[in-house]
Parts: structure tokens; C-alpha cells; sequence
């Protein structure tokens, strides 16, 4: 049986989210050593290190330098890698929706599970940003930064994965009790 469209574009989507997946967790294995290159060092002075000290310095040594950046770098650090898990759990989770559709049988409540869990870690993600602007910062000016950015963006995509939610395990009720009658 040949796919429909809609199981052509999850394949692809599936495929670009895998990308994202691995993508997302090879760079969470580096920012510790980013936040300390960009806070310490700066920049400029990190491109002037040959590409074998480069390397070592982003995967290994913002690690050993967690606890002892100081403040910003260590709050920096822990908010990006907690981001950045979340990010890892909502795309996982996008992956096992976009499987159901694969497969040709899209309403299911596992989808409505994992929606769910999408929701919760947008949830998380803008209450670590709200947080972080509200606790951390001591002025108004981080009201201009990408951390108050974060907390509608991700408060709306937690809100429309619940609604998607919703939507899926009603449709995975309304197909059983479908497939119920005669």
C-alpha cells in the first residue's frame, strides 16, 4: 500500500527531527565548555587555539570548570544544560508521535501521553526562564534578554501540546469506541 502524504511529510519530518535529536544532544555536551570560553576567555582569544585545543576545551573543559566559573557562568551553565534537556525530551517525544503517524494509525493514547510530557518540559523550560529573570537579575533589563523571550514562547507551546493532547486522546476514544460498533 503506497504512504499518503501526510505519512510522506512525517517521514521526512521524522527524519529532520532525529537530526535535531542528536544535534541537540551533541551541543549539550558542550556548553559548559561554551558558557566558559564565552564568559572567561571571550571569543576572539577562543579562536586563536589550534583545532585540537579547541575541541578538548569544548567537550572537557567547561565540565571540570562547573562550580568554579563564578555565579553568572555556573546559573548560565546549569539553565542552558536543563533547556536543553527538556528540548531533548519534547523532540523525542515529537519522534514518537510522528511514529504513530508512520505506521498509519495516529490515534492512539500514547500520543496523548506524550504530548503530555512535551507540554510539561515547555512548562518547565518557561518557569526555569521566568525564573531566571525574576531571581537571578536584579534590574529590568533582562526583560529585553532572550529569557523573558522564552517564557511566552514555550507558556503557547506547552498550551497548544495540551490542546493536541486533548485532541488525540479523544480521537483515540472516539476510533475504540468506533471500532466497537458493529
Amino acid at each position: 500500500m503506497e504512504k499518503s502524504a501526510v505519512q510522506k511529510l512525517a517521514g521526512v519530518l521524522k527524519i529532520l527531527v532525529t537530526i535535531t535529536f542528536v544535534c541537540n544532544l551533541i551541543v549539550l555536551a558542550m556548553v559548559p565548555g561554551l558558557v566558559h570560553i564565552s564568559v572567561h576567555q571571550g571569543l576572539v582569544e577562543w579562536w586563536q587555539y589550534d583545532a585540537d585545543d579547541t575541541l578538548h576545551m569544548l567537550l572537557f573543559g567547561g565540565w571540570g570548570q562547573l562550580g568554579k566559573n563564578g555565579g553568572y557562568a555556573d546559573v548560565l551553565s546549569a539553565f542552558l544544560l536543563f533547556c536543553g534537556i527538556c528540548t531533548a525530551v519534547i523532540l523525542w517525544q515529537g519522534r514518537r508521535v510522528l511514529g504513530t503517524i508512520l505506521t498509519g494509525a495516529p490515534f492512539r493514547a500514547e500520543n496523548g501521553v506524550s504530548l503530555r510530557r512535551a507540554a510539561v518540559c515547555c512548562f518547565l523550560i518557561a518557569a526555569a526562564a521566568l525564573a531566571r529573570v525574576v531571581f537571578y537579575y536584579g534590574s529590568v533589563a533582562p526583560l529585553l534578554t532572550y529569557n523573558a523571550l522564552f517564557v511566552p514562547i514555550f507558556i503557547l507551546g506547552g498550551l497548544l501540546c495540551l490542546v493536541m493532547s486533548a485532541l488525540f486522546r479523544q480521537a483515540a476514544e472516539l476510533k475504540a469506541e468506533n471500532d466497537l460498533t458493529i
